[in-house]
């Protein structure tokens, strides 16, 4: 890519992805039948997988491979006409974002009945998205994910991808997880969640939402894929040497990265071809269930994916540190609802996790310093 810019140039005034939510069916036999998807701040990631898949913006097939069709319903129901329809929900505290899909050049695809909007938005406060606001609208997408739901013959899992700076995609996605976990506690929960970073930032108070939305993940989810925001801005900055990185840019490598990820659901193969085998496999210990996306030959193995995920908890443990004992910006919080004990309880949650980690990395590394000594016997 060298100096330019990355492909789909016209999402470059999006907002980052927020949340979404998938579900995930699965027959017996080994068919793939149906898959749904609820989002929230969509990304361009249903045009990247339609343009894999062959469907064009009004879903028609256009393309060349069986392969293409082989899998489809695990993210596209078949409607009448030969016109493929992605299972998806798309979901916002605010309309705006709505109008702005609706009128992108893959707006027309989605099912109309599955917009689901407030009109008040949720200011980039977690306690609006998970006690107020997001409240009050969770209902309605409740709905519309059982109708949804009701359709997969076997319903495996679902999927949800959000922001965890802002409020709605932190406190409303996080509402719907323990809301669906609740409703479907043997289904699997996965989610692609957006951390933020200060060289990225919307707002001051994202390491309180963040926090807040981790606490609720380690003990909702069963996979989780962190895209790590700073991550982002680095790699358009150093690697496609970008000089202003925008949104649009980002969310280009968001989709990039979730396309990569959802491929083995997507197209025939045999590793990690369901959400539960993927979590057999990648899953050590329950609380641990946190994965860090990259792409090969730009990521080692080992303990570098337990260091990346210990120094990320960190950056925002120490980021919520340095408001929390000062009780900054805690009135917007507390004025919904909120206790200082959920800050607390979510402060200690976020350090055990990166305790955890770090107990886990060192023992890797204590490991490799065996294996390297009793190499050098050998020898």
């Amino acid at each position: 890519m060298g100096g330019g810019k990355p492909r789909h140039p016209r999402c470059c005034h999006m907002k980052p992805v927020e949340w979404a939510t998938a579900v995930l069916d699965w027959e017996p036999h080994g068919k793939w039948r149906t898959h749904l998807c609820v989002w929230l701040h969509p990304s361009n990631f249903w045009e990247v997988i339609s343009d894999e898949h062959g469907i064009d913006p009004t879903g028609t097939y256009h393309g060349d491979s069986d392969l293409q069709l082989d899998r489809i319903n695990v993210y596209y129901n078949e409607a009448s006409g030969g016109k493929y329809v992605p299972r998806a929900i798309l979901v916002d505290l605010e309309p705006g974002t709505m109008d702005s899909v609706r009128s992108g050049p893959f707006g027309q695809i989605f099912r109309p009945d599955n917009f689901v909007f407030g009109q008040s938005g949720a200011g980039n406060n977690w306690a609006k998205g998970h006690y107020t606001e997001g409240a009050e609208l969770v209902d309605s997408v409740l709905d519309v994910v059982r109708k949804e739901a009701e359709s997969c013959d076997c319903l495996q899992g679902f999927q949800l991808t959000h922001s965890l700076g802002g409020g709605t995609g932190s406190g409303m996605g996080t509402l719907l997880i323990s809301k669906i976990r609740e409703e479907y506690p043997d289904r699997i929960m996965n989610t692609f969640s957006v951390v933020p970073s200060p060289k990225v930032s919307d707002t001051v108070v994202e390491p309180y939402n963040a926090t807040l939305s981790v606490h609720q993940l380690v003990e909702n989810t069963d996979e989780t894929y962190c895209i790590d925001n700073e991550a982002l801005y680095d790699i358009c900055f150093r690697t496609l040497k970008l000089t202003t990185p925008t949104y649009g840019d980002l969310n280009h490598l968001v989709s990039a990265t979730m396309s990569g990820v959802t491929t083995c659901l997507r197209f025939p193969g045999q590793l990690n071809a369901d959400l539960r085998k993927l979590a057999v496999n990648m899953v050590p210990f329950p609380r641990l269930h946190f994965f860090m996306p990259g792409f090969a030959p730009l990521t080692s193995r080992g303990s570098q994916q337990y260091r990346a995920l210990s120094e990320l908890f960190k950056r925002i443990s120490e980021q919520f540190t340095a408001m929390f004992r000062r009780k900054a910006f805690l009135h917007w919080y507390t004025g919904e609802g909120m206790d200082e004990m959920e800050f607390t309880e979510a402060e200690s949650n976020m350090n055990d996790l990166v305790s955890e980690y770090q107990q886990y990395q060192d023992a890797t590394a204590e490991e490799g310093e065996f294996e390297e000594e009793g190499e050098e016997e050998v020898a």
